[in-house]
């Protein structure tokens, strides 16, 4: 089975399973099982997107925006980290499970890739609007110039 049809099928499996895990952060706990849902529905089907596109723009776009809104409601990194994390897990096992092993590889590739990136990006932003400090664009950086 590939990536994308694990992922089309035992969607909604891996959302429950990451929920009940997010949900013991405080602030997710506080949100509800429903909001939960919503949020993690959000980012994986940004994740699933990106996995079938193989383009990560939509995820970096995400992961900005989502380290925004939740560094301005006060949650810590390492509670965002935490449902990410819950995903990613639930992600794993069912690769594991469900995929094929001659794309086992492959779907793990794609999926710690595109969350990778996604926690990445969110640290960075994290830390920027932590210190006060603009982000660096570390790709730009290592392009030099022509």
């Amino acid at each position: 089975m590939s990536i994308e049809t694990l992922l089309e099928s035992k969607r909604d499996e891996i959302l429950a399973e990451a929920g009940t895990t997010a949900g013991r952060a405080p602030h997710y706990a506080a949100a509800g099982k429903a909001e939960i849902f919503d949020r993690l529905t959000v980012l994986f089907d940004t994740l699933a997107d990106a996995v079938e596109r193989r383009d990560l723009t939509d995820v970096v776009l995400y992961a900005r925006r989502l380290a925004a809104a939740r560094f301005a409601a006060g949650y810590d990194l390492a509670e965002v980290q935490v449902a990410m994390n819950a995903l990613e897990e639930s992600l794993w096992r069912r690769i594991f499970a469900e995929g094929s092993s001659d794309e086992l590889g492959e779907s793990l590739r794609l999926v710690s890739t595109v969350l990778g990136a996604a926690k990445d990006v969110l640290a960075q932003t994290y830390v920027s609007l932590a210190s006060g400090h603009p982000q660096v664009n570390v790709a730009a950086l290592f392009a030099g110039t022509n």
